[in-house]
């Protein structure tokens, strides 16, 4: 597996789903914290390219509702501008270029130079959330992408269907994930997509 067409895709790891008093807290996210550090500083050490998604939300967000209904609509979280919003500590992206989705770019050049990017979204889907998500992707054009993060059922599930689309190969880090409840787990309809789902120590090992 060559490093140049990899990358990792780290998925929403941000304090409002992570830590307990966060405003959408995934149970048990914050015990992949120690993971999630050594793959953070795994893919610095292999001077692996890190897209970084994160939810980043304004009180008219459709997404957001005073009565949600935790499948398709969730109280306020990762609001823009606050402390929820921002990545915990063990995959805070060093040096990185960001690309909000209410904001206008005229060249994505300086992607090519760094190794962190941050794709900020308003959208389960990063794709439909962000609109330079396509050109950030086809610019890198990966081979491999390697996925993990939260949640399981919702932005992961996203974002490897929205991947497997676009890359040829996909693979999901299965203990580097967490899922919400009452959602359905999408690993069958992952399976028909051909994603593959390995641990990390596994990969690591081939890598």
């Amino acid at each position: 597996m060559e490093n140049e067409k990899l990358i990792f895709w780290n998925v929403d790891t941000q304090i409002d789903f992570v830590e307990p008093q966060g405003k959408l807290y995934v149970e048990g996210a914050e015990k992949i914290k120690p993971l999630w550090q050594k793959i953070t500083a795994f893919a610095k050490q292999k001077n692996i390219r890190v897209v970084n998604t994160a939810d980043y939300h304004y009180p008219e967000s459709a997404e957001l509702a005073d009565e949600p209904d935790f499948v398709n609509t969730f109280p306020q979280h990762c609001m823009a501008n606050t402390l929820g919003a921002e990545y915990v500590a063990e995959t805070q992206p060093e040096n990185a270029v960001e690309f909000d989705w209410d904001k206008d770019y005229d060249a994505f050049d300086a992607v090519e130079s760094v190794r962190n990017i941050v794709i900020r979204k308003d959208a389960f889907d990063v794709f439909a959330g962000n609109p330079y998500t396509d050109n950030i992707l086809q610019m890198f054009s990966p081979e491999t992408v390697v996925v993990y993060g939260v949640t399981t059922n919702v932005c992961v599930n996203d974002a490897v269907v929205g991947l497997s689309k676009r890359v040829k190969r996909v693979i999901v880090l299965q203990d580097a994930i967490k899922e919400l409840p009452n959602i359905p787990l999408p690993f069958d309809e992952w399976e028909k997509l051909g994603v593959e789902m390995i641990a990390f120590e596994d990969l690591a090992a081939k890598l």
